[in-house]
């Protein structure tokens, strides 16, 4: 078989060795598979995309809008001059009570009763203690704090940075806002300046200072994070200023003061889940805190406007259902008899859609305009009852104080 084949092999090999050799003698001749050849026609097609830095002919350059230099000013590297300036004006408050231990009922009897001495039959009273914080706004000895900080309270005594120490007297209280006045009799009192709080911005320095944990006074610094807070279910008239400054129990009532150590506002409450800080504290503005203090202090409480009416924010679908194409005022859920709504025809059912003028937009913040409004004035009402717009005029009352306060669950300073 060799024999046959061996004859075809011998002209197949000499081919190859001979290629071989050629390729290897001109090797320019071997193509080049990876390089591309453009087509003919690319020279006088326009390209689509152009990635060099030349700009298209006969195009102009594009119109940026440069932004101005941001300008900033230096910051103090101390707010030691402001501390020194507010601190001393915030002071410590320890309110105590006497409370009821409970005891078996057997106690109560007068015959058991005889089986005790006169002491153990009084072991049933303890004194309960809490702290918190205040400030002293006028060398009258008026001092600010919150009503939580001294409710119930049977003594209360306030202790100056100074080392003095006294009792206080209740000037007033207004648990709607969460504000109390109280006065101390001391001489040469460090008082502490009011700034205008609104003009206070989101982003401002400002500084807490009070008795967090009974520790003793405490300088802490954050930012104005927010301010016109609302809708927390804290107090029932709320227009809080947030920080982050850390505020901790014991905190409340004492100062939020601004760079220059004026008061911004009163420490109120925290939003924590763990009981401390968390960066999401609350103060009460130093405008509304100053008003409030007056009228305590001038009048012994808080008048405050009333139409004596429970209303239910009105949404969409209850809109709709009675006929309104926005969402736009409050349904009156209940009326006070005798109340100034009453006497003035108000239903439960009816939708209450502007007064004197001005549309409900918001429930919470209608109730905070009617607060303020002097009881007596007349004011006219838009309303809607059955589909039918109706106009009506009501006699603003004064807003009854309530006889037991009770304050929304908080996170509060003490």
């Amino acid at each position: 078989m060799h024999r046959f084949v061996l004859p075809y092999l011998w002209p197949i090999i000499t081919g190859l060795l001979l290629a071989a050799l050629l390729l290897f003698a001109f090797p320019e001749r071997l193509p080049n598979p990876f390089q591309q050849t453009p087509p003919a026609s690319v020279e006088t097609q326009p390209s689509l995309v152009s990635t060099s830095s030349e700009q298209p002919a006969n195009r102009p350059p594009p119109e940026i809008r440069q932004a101005e230099p941001l300008t900033r000013n230096q910051g103090p590297a101390s707010y030691s001059n402001a501390v020194n300036q507010a601190a001393p004006a915030v002071v410590n408050i320890y309110s105590s009570r006497i409370v009821e231990r409970d005891q078996h009922p057997l106690m109560s009897d007068p015959f058991f009763q005889q089986f005790f001495s006169g002491d153990d039959a009084t072991t049933h009273q303890r004194m309960l203690s809490s702290l918190g914080s205040g400030v002293i706004v006028s060398q009258d000895g008026y001092v600010l704090t919150n009503h939580h900080v001294i409710s119930g309270a049977d003594q209360i005594q306030v202790a100056l940075r100074d080392g003095r120490e006294t009792l206080a007297e209740v000037v007033g209280t207004d648990p709607e806002s969460d504000l109390a006045v109280l006065r101390i009799d001391l001489d040469n009192l460090p008082v502490i300046e009011l700034t205008n709080s609104e003009d206070v911005a989101v982003g401002d320095v400002a500084l807490a200072i009070g008795n967090p944990f009974g520790v003793g006074q405490t300088v802490t610094m954050g930012i104005i994070s927010a301010t016109g807070r609302s809708h927390l279910g804290l107090n029932a008239y709320e227009d809080f200023i947030q920080t982050d400054a850390a505020i901790n129990p014991g905190n409340s009532g004492g100062a939020l003061v601004n760079p220059d150590g004026a008061l911004v506002g009163i420490n109120t409450a925290i939003f924590s889940r763990s009981g401390g800080s968390q960066g999401i504290g609350f103060a009460i503005p130093a405008n509304l805190a100053h008003s409030i203090l007056n009228e305590l202090v001038t009048q012994g409480r808080v008048i405050r406007g009333w139409l004596g009416i429970e209303a239910q924010a009105l949404s969409r679908e209850l809109a709709a259902s009675f006929g309104l194409r926005t969402p736009q005022g409050v349904i009156v859920a209940g009326v006070v008899n005798e109340g100034p709504a009453a006497k003035a025809g108000l239903q439960p059912g009816d939708v209450l859609l502007s007064i004197d003028g001005q549309a409900i937009l918001d429930a919470r913040a209608t109730m905070s305009d009617i607060a303020s409004i002097p009881p007596g004035t007349s004011l006219p009402l838009t309303i809607v009852r059955s589909g039918e717009r109706m106009e009506m005029t009501l006699e603003v009352g004064e807003r009854p104080v309530p006889d037991n306060a009770t304050l929304s669950e908080r996170q509060s300073g003490s």
